[in-house]
Protein backbone atom coordinates (compact mmCIF):
# COMPACT_ATOMS: atom_id res chain seq x y z
CA UNK A 1 0.00 0.00 0.00
CA UNK A 2 1.51 3.53 -1.19
CA UNK A 3 1.83 5.89 1.57
CA UNK A 4 -1.23 8.27 0.25
CA UNK A 5 -3.37 5.10 0.37
CA UNK A 6 -2.62 4.27 3.81
CA UNK A 7 -2.93 8.38 4.91
CA UNK A 8 -6.36 7.79 2.92
CA UNK A 9 -7.21 4.79 4.96
CA UNK A 10 -6.39 6.71 7.87
CA UNK A 11 -8.69 9.41 7.14
CA UNK A 12 -11.59 7.44 5.84
CA UNK A 13 -11.92 6.00 9.56
CA UNK A 14 -12.62 9.81 10.95
CA UNK A 15 -16.02 10.73 12.09
CA UNK A 16 -16.39 14.67 11.66
CA UNK A 17 -16.96 16.62 15.24
CA UNK A 18 -20.65 18.06 14.60
CA UNK A 19 -23.36 16.70 12.30
CA UNK A 20 -22.89 19.37 9.34
CA UNK A 21 -18.75 18.22 8.78
CA UNK A 22 -20.52 14.88 7.10
CA UNK A 23 -22.22 17.26 4.56
CA UNK A 24 -18.80 19.28 3.89
CA UNK A 25 -16.72 15.82 3.77
CA UNK A 26 -19.20 14.58 0.98
CA UNK A 27 -19.68 18.18 -0.67
CA UNK A 28 -15.45 17.89 -1.15
CA UNK A 29 -15.82 14.15 -2.53
CA UNK A 30 -18.32 14.77 -4.84
CA UNK A 31 -16.56 17.97 -6.49
CA UNK A 32 -13.82 15.88 -7.18
CA UNK A 33 -14.40 12.68 -7.90
CA UNK A 34 -17.67 13.39 -9.55
CA UNK A 35 -19.17 14.06 -12.86
CA UNK A 36 -21.93 15.30 -12.94
CA UNK A 37 -24.20 14.77 -16.34
CA UNK A 38 -28.35 16.63 -17.21
CA UNK A 39 -30.47 14.21 -18.40
CA UNK A 40 -33.57 15.89 -19.53
CA UNK A 41 -34.72 19.09 -18.42
CA UNK A 42 -34.36 18.34 -14.52
CA UNK A 43 -33.03 15.11 -14.19
CA UNK A 44 -29.50 14.86 -12.99
CA UNK A 45 -26.97 11.98 -12.87
CA UNK A 46 -23.67 11.91 -11.27
CA UNK A 47 -20.88 9.33 -11.79
CA UNK A 48 -18.19 9.20 -9.09
CA UNK A 49 -14.47 7.50 -9.80
CA UNK A 50 -11.62 6.73 -7.38
CA UNK A 51 -9.17 4.13 -7.18
CA UNK A 52 -9.05 4.44 -3.59
CA UNK A 53 -11.63 1.43 -2.00
CA UNK A 54 -11.81 3.08 1.48
CA UNK A 55 -12.55 6.17 -0.11
CA UNK A 56 -15.23 4.60 -2.51
CA UNK A 57 -16.73 2.78 1.10
CA UNK A 58 -17.03 6.32 2.41
CA UNK A 59 -18.44 7.79 -0.51
CA UNK A 60 -21.22 4.87 -0.47
CA UNK A 61 -21.55 5.37 3.84
CA UNK A 62 -22.31 9.38 3.53
CA UNK A 63 -24.50 8.96 0.50
CA UNK A 64 -26.86 6.36 2.35
CA UNK A 65 -26.67 8.10 5.59
CA UNK A 66 -27.33 11.48 4.40
CA UNK A 67 -29.85 10.82 1.82
CA UNK A 68 -30.83 7.17 0.96
CA UNK A 69 -29.94 7.08 -2.22
CA UNK A 70 -29.04 4.18 -4.05
CA UNK A 71 -25.76 4.09 -5.44
CA UNK A 72 -24.89 1.51 -7.96
CA UNK A 73 -21.17 0.43 -7.81
CA UNK A 74 -18.70 -1.50 -10.41
CA UNK A 75 -15.06 -2.32 -10.41
CA UNK A 76 -13.00 -1.45 -13.29
CA UNK A 77 -9.57 -3.08 -13.90
CA UNK A 78 -6.53 -1.39 -16.03
CA UNK A 79 -5.26 -3.96 -18.04
CA UNK A 80 -1.75 -1.16 -18.18
CA UNK A 81 -1.73 -0.29 -14.58
CA UNK A 82 -3.25 -3.14 -12.82
CA UNK A 83 -5.45 -0.51 -10.35
CA UNK A 84 -8.74 -1.17 -9.77
CA UNK A 85 -11.21 1.71 -10.41
CA UNK A 86 -14.23 1.83 -8.74
CA UNK A 87 -17.71 3.90 -10.63
CA UNK A 88 -20.39 4.74 -8.39
CA UNK A 89 -23.95 5.74 -9.89
CA UNK A 90 -26.20 8.24 -8.42
CA UNK A 91 -29.14 8.38 -10.82
CA UNK A 92 -31.60 11.36 -9.82
CA UNK A 93 -34.26 9.38 -8.04
CA UNK A 94 -36.46 12.07 -8.07
CA UNK A 95 -34.16 13.85 -5.02
CA UNK A 96 -30.98 14.59 -6.71
CA UNK A 97 -31.01 18.13 -7.93
CA UNK A 98 -31.99 18.84 -3.83
CA UNK A 99 -29.16 16.67 -2.76
CA UNK A 100 -26.46 18.75 -4.60
CA UNK A 101 -28.00 21.80 -3.60
CA UNK A 102 -27.76 20.97 0.00
CA UNK A 103 -24.18 20.05 -0.28
CA UNK A 104 -23.41 23.45 -2.37
CA UNK A 105 -22.71 21.80 -5.78
CA UNK A 106 -24.98 23.36 -7.56
CA UNK A 107 -26.95 26.68 -6.88
CA UNK A 108 -30.52 26.19 -8.03
CA UNK A 109 -31.52 28.59 -11.02
CA UNK A 110 -27.86 28.61 -12.00
CA UNK A 111 -25.46 26.54 -12.52
CA UNK A 112 -22.77 24.64 -10.54
CA UNK A 113 -21.06 26.18 -7.90
CA UNK A 114 -17.34 27.21 -9.10
CA UNK A 115 -15.87 27.96 -5.76
CA UNK A 116 -16.01 26.28 -2.19
CA UNK A 117 -20.00 25.99 -0.40
CA UNK A 118 -19.01 28.65 2.17
CA UNK A 119 -22.93 27.82 3.28
CA UNK A 120 -21.73 24.52 4.73
CA UNK A 121 -18.54 25.71 6.08
CA UNK A 122 -19.41 28.17 8.84
CA UNK A 123 -17.86 25.98 11.70
CA UNK A 124 -14.17 25.18 11.86
CA UNK A 125 -14.87 21.78 12.23
CA UNK A 126 -16.73 21.59 9.10
CA UNK A 127 -14.00 23.47 7.43
CA UNK A 128 -11.33 20.68 8.48
CA UNK A 129 -13.84 17.94 7.17
CA UNK A 130 -13.94 19.57 3.88
CA UNK A 131 -10.44 19.67 3.38
CA UNK A 132 -10.25 15.86 4.45
CA UNK A 133 -12.99 15.02 2.00
CA UNK A 134 -11.04 16.83 -0.63
CA UNK A 135 -7.77 15.40 0.09
CA UNK A 136 -9.50 12.04 -0.14
CA UNK A 137 -11.02 12.46 -3.56
CA UNK A 138 -7.72 14.15 -5.44
CA UNK A 139 -4.92 13.96 -3.20
CA UNK A 140 -1.83 12.33 -3.25
CA UNK A 141 1.59 12.67 -0.48
CA UNK A 142 4.76 11.51 -1.20
CA UNK A 143 6.73 8.93 0.85
CA UNK A 144 8.06 10.82 3.31
CA UNK A 145 11.28 9.24 4.05
CA UNK A 146 12.25 10.34 0.14
CA UNK A 147 10.37 13.60 0.54
CA UNK A 148 7.79 16.36 1.82
CA UNK A 149 5.59 16.79 -0.75
CA UNK A 150 1.54 16.92 -0.30
CA UNK A 151 -0.59 18.10 -3.01
CA UNK A 152 -4.57 18.43 -4.19
CA UNK A 153 -6.01 17.94 -8.03
CA UNK A 154 -8.50 20.00 -8.94
CA UNK A 155 -10.45 20.62 -11.77
CA UNK A 156 -11.52 24.21 -10.82
CA UNK A 157 -9.19 27.02 -9.96
CA UNK A 158 -12.05 28.68 -7.95
CA UNK A 159 -12.02 25.92 -5.85
CA UNK A 160 -8.35 25.74 -5.27
CA UNK A 161 -8.29 29.23 -4.24
CA UNK A 162 -11.06 28.59 -1.92
CA UNK A 163 -9.40 25.71 -0.22
CA UNK A 164 -6.33 27.44 -0.12
CA UNK A 165 -8.53 30.19 1.98
CA UNK A 166 -9.54 27.96 3.97
CA UNK A 167 -6.08 26.58 5.21
CA UNK A 168 -5.24 30.19 6.19
CA UNK A 169 -6.45 30.39 9.37
CA UNK A 170 -4.80 27.07 9.76
CA UNK A 171 -1.07 27.95 9.71
CA UNK A 172 -0.87 26.51 6.17
CA UNK A 173 0.47 28.69 3.62
CA UNK A 174 -0.55 26.34 0.54
CA UNK A 175 0.86 27.28 -3.16
CA UNK A 176 -1.25 26.62 -6.46
CA UNK A 177 0.49 25.19 -9.79
CA UNK A 178 -1.50 24.58 -12.88
CA UNK A 179 -1.04 21.21 -14.77
CA UNK A 180 -2.56 19.76 -17.79
CA UNK A 181 -5.74 21.98 -17.12
CA UNK A 182 -5.76 21.06 -13.11
CA UNK A 183 -5.43 23.55 -10.71
CA UNK A 184 -2.95 21.81 -7.97
CA UNK A 185 -2.79 22.69 -4.43
CA UNK A 186 -0.03 21.89 -2.58
CA UNK A 187 2.76 21.94 0.33
CA UNK A 188 6.41 21.00 0.35
CA UNK A 189 7.40 21.89 3.61
CA UNK A 190 7.97 19.46 6.44
CA UNK A 191 6.13 22.07 8.71
CA UNK A 192 3.72 22.02 5.87
CA UNK A 193 2.73 18.82 5.47
CA UNK A 194 2.74 18.17 8.90
CA UNK A 195 0.52 20.86 9.75
CA UNK A 196 -2.23 20.00 6.96
CA UNK A 197 -2.11 15.93 8.10
CA UNK A 198 -3.30 17.12 11.49
CA UNK A 199 -5.78 19.61 10.33
CA UNK A 200 -7.38 16.67 8.64
CA UNK A 201 -7.15 14.49 11.67
CA UNK A 202 -4.53 11.79 10.43
CA UNK A 203 -2.30 11.56 13.27
CA UNK A 204 -1.01 8.27 13.20
CA UNK A 205 0.25 9.65 9.61
CA UNK A 206 2.22 12.68 11.53
CA UNK A 207 4.08 9.98 13.06
CA UNK A 208 5.16 8.16 10.11
CA UNK A 209 6.29 11.80 8.90
CA UNK A 210 8.01 12.77 11.83
CA UNK A 211 9.53 9.19 12.31
CA UNK A 212 10.96 9.55 8.63
CA UNK A 213 12.11 13.51 9.11
CA UNK A 214 13.46 11.65 12.55
CA UNK A 215 15.40 9.26 10.47
CA UNK A 216 16.55 11.34 7.36
CA UNK A 217 18.41 13.49 10.09
CA UNK A 218 19.89 10.80 11.64
CA UNK A 219 21.28 9.56 8.07
CA UNK A 220 22.69 13.20 7.30
CA UNK A 221 24.57 13.70 10.59
CA UNK A 222 26.37 10.41 10.23
CA UNK A 223 26.91 11.16 6.62
CA UNK A 224 28.20 14.56 7.74
CA UNK A 225 30.49 12.53 10.51
CA UNK A 226 31.65 10.46 7.79
CA UNK A 227 32.46 12.93 5.31
CA UNK A 228 34.50 15.02 8.19
CA UNK A 229 36.49 12.00 8.94
CA UNK A 230 37.55 11.19 5.63
CA UNK A 231 38.53 14.82 4.98
CA UNK A 232 40.50 14.79 8.08
CA UNK A 233 42.09 11.82 7.37
CA UNK A 234 42.89 13.13 3.51
CA UNK A 235 44.12 16.41 5.30
CA UNK A 236 46.30 14.17 7.47
CA UNK A 237 47.44 11.80 4.92
CA UNK A 238 48.68 14.54 2.35
CA UNK A 239 50.56 16.77 5.32
CA UNK A 240 51.89 13.66 6.33
CA UNK A 241 53.68 13.04 2.75
CA UNK A 242 54.41 16.87 2.71
CA UNK A 243 56.62 16.12 5.95
CA UNK A 244 58.19 12.88 4.94
CA UNK A 245 59.61 14.88 1.27
CA UNK A 246 60.64 17.75 3.87
CA UNK A 247 62.31 14.77 5.66
CA UNK A 248 64.03 13.04 2.66
CA UNK A 249 65.08 17.02 1.66
CA UNK A 250 66.84 17.94 5.07
CA UNK A 251 68.53 14.15 4.95
CA UNK A 252 69.99 15.54 1.70
CA UNK A 253 70.33 19.09 2.69
CA UNK A 254 71.27 19.35 6.14
CA UNK A 255 71.76 15.04 7.15
CA UNK A 256 69.75 13.46 10.03
CA UNK A 257 72.80 13.50 12.14
CA UNK A 258 73.55 16.93 11.79
CA UNK A 259 69.56 18.03 13.55
CA UNK A 260 68.92 18.70 17.44
CA UNK A 261 67.77 15.72 18.91
CA UNK A 262 64.04 16.60 18.79
CA UNK A 263 63.65 17.33 15.13
CA UNK A 264 66.08 13.79 13.99
CA UNK A 265 63.46 12.39 16.68
CA UNK A 266 60.64 13.95 15.21
CA UNK A 267 61.76 12.67 11.47
CA UNK A 268 62.93 9.22 12.80
CA UNK A 269 59.67 8.92 14.47
CA UNK A 270 57.07 9.88 11.09
CA UNK A 271 59.18 7.95 8.85
CA UNK A 272 58.25 4.54 10.86
CA UNK A 273 54.78 5.77 11.20
CA UNK A 274 54.30 7.93 7.41
CA UNK A 275 50.22 7.80 7.96
CA UNK A 276 48.98 9.20 11.05
CA UNK A 277 47.99 12.64 11.89
CA UNK A 278 50.34 14.36 14.11
CA UNK A 279 48.09 14.07 16.78
CA UNK A 280 48.69 10.53 16.98
CA UNK A 281 52.37 11.03 15.92
CA UNK A 282 53.14 12.44 19.29
CA UNK A 283 51.56 9.66 21.16
CA UNK A 284 54.87 7.85 20.28
CA UNK A 285 56.97 10.10 22.13
CA UNK A 286 58.36 9.51 25.57
CA UNK A 287 56.93 11.33 26.90
CA UNK A 288 54.17 11.70 24.57
CA UNK A 289 53.87 15.03 22.92
CA UNK A 290 51.11 17.44 21.72
CA UNK A 291 49.66 18.16 18.44
CA UNK A 292 51.05 21.34 18.81
CA UNK A 293 54.92 20.16 19.89
CA UNK A 294 54.66 17.81 16.83
CA UNK A 295 53.26 21.25 14.49
CA UNK A 296 56.20 23.32 15.65
CA UNK A 297 58.54 20.82 15.25
CA UNK A 298 57.75 20.61 11.57
CA UNK A 299 57.70 24.14 11.31
CA UNK A 300 61.06 24.32 12.86
CA UNK A 301 62.30 21.48 10.11
CA UNK A 302 60.95 23.54 6.96
CA UNK A 303 63.20 26.58 8.37
CA UNK A 304 66.33 24.70 7.97
CA UNK A 305 65.17 22.95 4.89
CA UNK A 306 64.40 26.48 3.70
CA UNK A 307 67.72 28.46 4.93
CA UNK A 308 69.80 24.84 3.59
CA UNK A 309 68.64 25.77 0.25
CA UNK A 310 69.12 29.06 0.16
CA UNK A 311 72.54 28.87 1.42
CA UNK A 312 73.02 26.17 -1.59
CA UNK A 313 71.93 29.01 -4.00
CA UNK A 314 74.05 31.71 -2.67
CA UNK A 315 76.91 28.79 -3.16
CA UNK A 316 75.55 27.87 -6.49
CA UNK A 317 75.36 31.65 -7.86
CA UNK A 318 78.96 32.21 -6.18
CA UNK A 319 80.69 29.28 -8.24
CA UNK A 320 78.76 30.24 -11.39
CA UNK A 321 80.05 34.31 -11.52
CA UNK A 322 83.97 32.53 -9.92
CA UNK A 323 84.13 30.65 -13.16
CA UNK A 324 83.35 33.81 -15.74
CA UNK A 325 86.21 35.37 -14.19
CA UNK A 326 89.76 35.11 -16.40
CA UNK A 327 92.21 32.97 -14.87
CA UNK A 328 95.63 34.95 -13.30
CA UNK A 329 97.72 33.29 -15.75
CA UNK A 330 95.76 34.46 -18.60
Amino acid sequence: MSFTARVKDELSRIDGSCDECAYGELSAIMRICGTLSLRGEDEYFMRMSTETGSVARVMIKLIHGLFDLDTPMRVQRSNLQRARNYLIDIPDQGKLAGVLARLGIIVPGRSQQSGIPTQLLSRRCCRQAFVRGAFMAGGFIADPARDFHLEIALAREELAQGIVGLLVPFGVDARINHRRGSSVLYVKSFDEVVSLLRLMGAELSVRDVEKARWVKSLKNEVNRRVNAELANQARSIGAAADQLRLIDDAERLVGLKNLPHALKEFCLTRRRNPTVSLAQLGRFFDPPASKSAMYHRALRLERLVDEALDETHVRTRDDVLTSDLPHPSC
